[in-house]
C-alpha cells in the first residue's frame, strides 16, 4: 500500500518572486563559499587565493549560459534533473548526473552546518573537545528541516530577511576591512611553501566554484518562480554578479588584515580571525554573527531546493523510492531524506573533506550539461556552441588541478568520490533496468 501512496510534488505555480529566487541562491552561494574557503584555497594556492575567486567567477560565467538557455526554454521545479531529461533521456546520464548534483547539494547542506559550528564556537575561544562544531552543525539542520516543514511563503521570508542582513553585514566587513588594511599583504615568496604553481591555483579555483555553485538552487525552483522564462535566467545573473563584489572585497579584506599562515591556521573561521585585528573583538562578534546568520540562511535555502530536486526525479521514476511507512506526499519524504543524509555527514565528515567531495560530484555534472547542450539540446534552445565547449574546457582544468592537490594531499577523499560515484552508477543501472 505504501508504494502507491502519493507520488506527485504539490508545487505552487508563481510562489516565488525575481528577489525570492535571488535570495535563495545568494543564500546558499555566500553562506557556503566565503566564510570556510577562503582558508583553504590560500593553502592550496598560498598568496593568489583573491585571484583564485575571480578565476572561479569567470568559469561560472561560462557554466552559467547552459544554465540560463535552458532554463529559459524549459523552466521546471526539477531543475537540473529536468535538464539533464531534456539532454540524456530517461537513460543511466540523466539519474547518475542529477544524483551527483543531488549529494553535491547535500554536501553543502553539511559544509554550511560545520562551518556555523565553526564560528559559533569562536564566541567560546574554540572548540578543542572537537564534538561542538558537529553538535552545533546537527542542531541548525535540524531547525532548517522545521522551518522548511511550514512551507514556500515562509522559507522566502525568512531567506530575505536573513539574506538582506547577510549581504549587508559582509558588504561591512568588506569595506571596512579593506579600508583599515595597511595594505593587502599578498607574499609571493609564501606561495612556495604552500603549493603555488598552476596545478595548485586551479585546484583553488574549483574551491572557490563551490562558493559560487550556489546559483543553480534557482534552476530547482523553476516551475515555482513567478515568470520562470524570463525571472529564472535573471535571478542567476544577479545573484553571481552580487557575489563577485562581495567575495573580492572580502578576499582582499582578509588579506589586508591577516598574514597568509594565519589565513591557514584558522581556515575554518579566517573572516572571524581576520576580524580580530582589524575592528577588534567587537568585530569578532560581528563577524560570527554574520557567519551564523549567512550559514543558517543557506541551509535553509538549500534543504528547499535539493529536496524538490529529488522529488522531481522520483516523479520521473529515475531514482528508486521507498514511503518507509511515513505519510503524505513525496515532497515532504524527500525532504526528510535529504534532512538525515546531511546530519550524517554534519557529525562524521571535517570540513576540507566535506569540500573536496561537493567539488568532485559538481563539476563531474556541470560538464555533462554542458555536453548535453552541445550535443543535444544547442538547436532547441538556440546556444552558441564555443560558450558550453569553453566551459567543458575550464571545467576540465579545474577538476584536474584539484584532484592532482588532492592526490598528493589526500588521496582518500578522492577514492571515496570514485567509489560513491561507481556505486551510483551500478545502482541506477539496475534500478533504470528493472524499471524499463
Amino acid at each position: 500500500m505504501g508504494e502507491n501512496q502519493d507520488r506527485t510534488t504539490h508545487y505552487r505555480e508563481n510562489s516565488l518572486t525575481l528577489g525570492g529566487a535571488v535570495m535563495l541562491g545568494t543564500g546558499v552561494m555566500i553562506g557556503a563559499g566565503i566564510f570556510a574557503l577562503t582558508g583553504q584555497m590560500a593553502q592550496m594556492t598560498g598568496a593568489l587565493f583573491p585571484l583564485a575567486f575571480l578565476a572561479a567567477a569567470v568559469i561560472v560565467g561560462f557554466s552559467a549560459y547552459s544554465y540560463i538557455k535552458i532554463s529559459n526554454a524549459y523552466p521546471s521545479a526539477g531543475g537540473i534533473g529536468m535538464y539533464l531529461h531534456k539532454a540524456y533521456g530517461n537513460r543511466l546520464p540523466t539519474a547518475f548526473n542529477a544524483l551527483l548534483m543531488y549529494f553535491s547539494m547535500v554536501i553543502a547542506q553539511s559544509f554550511l552546518a560545520r562551518t556555523f559550528g565553526a564560528y559559533t564556537m569562536q564566541l567560546f575561544g574554540g572548540d578543542d573537545s572537537g564534538y561542538m562544531v558537529p553538535l552545533l552543525g546537527v542542531l541548525l539542520i535540524l531547525a532548517a528541516f522545521i522551518i522548511n516543514l511550514l512551507g514556500n511563503q515562509f522559507i522566502q521570508g525568512t531567506a530575505s530577511f536573513i539574506g538582506i542582513l547577510k549581504i549587508g553585514g559582509i558588504l561591512i566587513f568588506g569595506l571596512v576591512g579593506v579600508w583599515i588594511a595597511d595594505g593587502v599583504k599578498l607574499d609571493f615568496s609564501d606561495s612556495n611553501e604552500t603549493g603555488g604553481g598552476i596545478g595548485h591555483f586551479f585546484g583553488a579555483t574549483a574551491l572557490g566554484i563551490l562558493a559560487f555553485k550556489g546559483f543553480t538552487t534557482i534552476t530547482n525552483s523553476g516551475s515555482e518562480v513567478q515568470d520562470p522564462h524570463r525571472n529564472v535566467g535573471r535571478a542567476i545573473i544577479i545573484s553571481i554578479a552580487a557575489c563577485v563584489v562581495i567575495y573580492t572585497l572580502v578576499g582582499f579584506a582578509v588579506a589586508g588584515n591577516l598574514s597568509l599562515q594565519e589565513i591557514i591556521k584558522t581556515q575554518d573561521y579566517s573572516l572571524a580571525a581576520a576580524a580580530r585585528p582589524a575592528l577588534g573583538e567587537y568585530g569578532v562578534w560581528f563577524t560570527v554573527a554574520i557567519a551564523m546568520l549567512a550559514t543558517a540562511g543557506g541551509i535553509l535555502a538549500s534543504i528547499f531546493a535539493v529536496s524538490r530536486m529529488l522529488a522531481m526525479l522520483t516523479e520521473m521514476k529515475l531514482v528508486p523510492h521507498s514511503h518507509f511507512g511515513m505519510p503524505g506526499s513525496i515532497q515532504k519524504h524527500t525532504l526528510v531524506y535529504t534532512v538525515v543524509l546531511g546530519l550524517i555527514l554534519t557529525a562524521f565528515f571535517d570540513l576540507s573533506r566535506i569540500a573536496a567531495l561537493g567539488i568532485v560530484f559538481y563539476l563531474v555534472m556541470d560538464i555533462a550539461i554542458h555536453w548535453g547542450v552541445l550535443r543535444y539540446l544547442r538547436e532547441d534552445i538556440k546556444a552558441k556552441a564555443w560558450v558550453p565547449a569553453t566551459a567543458i574546457v575550464l571545467d576540465l582544468l579545474a577538476l584536474g588541478g584539484f584532484i592532482w592537490v588532492k592526490l598528493n594531499s589526500d588521496p582518500f577523499v578522492i577514492g571515496v568520490a570514485v567509489v560513491a560515484m561507481i556505486a551510483i552508477a551500478i545502482t541506477e543501472q539496475i534500478f533504470l533496468k528493472k524499471t524499463a
